[in-house]
């Protein structure tokens, strides 16, 4: 991604291997007939995660791109993106 630092980025990439591992365990859980509560459980753990690493993003692209926008002028493209993303964010 432009803009992101080394340190973002290395959070960013760690949160998506933990992930990535939560969502491998949630298809074991299913393959495994477990519990249905269960899997529910680790369903929410996944979405959790998922809205921690948007947050992480979020807060990069506002401390990045979306003040520079605004330095150079183009205040309306950075509010536009940042509703934007509200607005699907509301849709879950």
């Amino acid at each position: 991604m432009a803009g992101m630092n080394k340190k973002v980025k290395s959070r960013a990439v760690r949160r998506l291997k933990i992930i990535e591992g939560q969502v491998r365990g949630l298809q074991r859980l299913v393959e495994q007939d477990t519990y249905c509560i269960d899997v529910i459980h680790q369903s929410l753990a996944v979405k959790e995660a998922l809205s921690s690493f948007e947050h992480l993003i979020l807060e990069n692209h506002l401390r990045t791109h979306a003040i520079e926008q605004v330095r150079k002028g183009k205040d309306e493209k950075a509010i536009k993106e940042i509703l934007s993303v509200h607005k699907l964010s509301r849709h879950r």
